[in-house]
């Protein structure tokens, strides 16, 4: 389960994830498609790799390479992966795609020390701008898809994914924002300007947030008024 993206795009976001990870570390991948970051991992980095896919087509082409695979849906959770198993466990381009993003996160943390999480940024400018003057969802190269076939569940942005961090009680040991597949550290207006946005995560305390689900709401017994906003 992977983002869309094109070749030398995914490369460029590879060669940025690769960079957070010291060479030999225990790396773990969710969503790891055919395992093309977990090959480089290995034979660039020396590293320790096992990766997750739901994809049965995806798993196989992985496994061909010689990467290990688990095949699972991320959102039923990673009871095959024992508690610190790993250094890091990567997330690109695939949070927006599940359907509980809380969860994944607590257990990426779980199963490792840091998580390198990458989402693409819904607050880019061009985005916005697609909004404001066409009045339709946006189709660009980040966003390839049209409203009734994306993969895409929540749409966020970078600021929202600051708030996901607070809410769990996480550290954000570094925030990378990304611009035509470089890392920007410390851009201006990142929000408005990065495309995408690579974040390293560890936990404050060894203590994980629990999940609440609101209670929905009950129905109002009278209406006050019959006009529309």
């Amino acid at each position: 389960m992977k983002y869309l993206l094109a070749d030398h795009a995914a490369a460029l976001i590879d060669r940025i994830i690769m960079d957070q990870i010291p060479e030999g570390s225990r790396v773990l991948d969710l969503g790891c498609g055919d395992g093309r970051l977990l090959c480089r991992l290995r034979d660039e980095m020396g590293a320790s790799i096992q990766g997750v896919e739901r994809d049965p087509k995806a798993v196989i082409a992985a496994i061909s390479k010689g990467v290990p695979v688990i095949q699972a849906d991320l959102d039923q959770g990673l009871d095959e992966i024992p508690d610190h198993a790993f250094d890091y466990a990567v997330l690109s381009q695939t949070l927006q795609q599940v359907i509980q993003p809380e969860n994944v996160v607590n257990e990426m943390l779980r199963a490792a020390q840091r998580a390198i999480v990458v989402v693409p940024n819904f607050g880019h400018w061009r985005i916005r701008l697609q909004i404001l003057v066409n009045g339709r969802v946006p189709i660009t190269s980040e966003l390839p898809y049209d409203w009734y076939n994306t993969p895409n569940l929540h749409f966020l942005t970078m600021i929202d994914f600051r708030a996901l961090t607070e809410r769990l009680q996480l550290r954000i040991v570094r925030e990378l924002p990304i611009v035509s597949g470089v890392a920007k550290a410390g851009l201006k207006l990142a929000n408005l300007r990065a495309e995408s946005a690579l974040f390293v995560l560890e936990r404050m305390t060894n203590e994980v947030i629990p999940i609440t689900i609101p209670e929905p709401q009950k129905p109002a017994t009278e209406i006050e008024s019959d006009s529309a906003v």
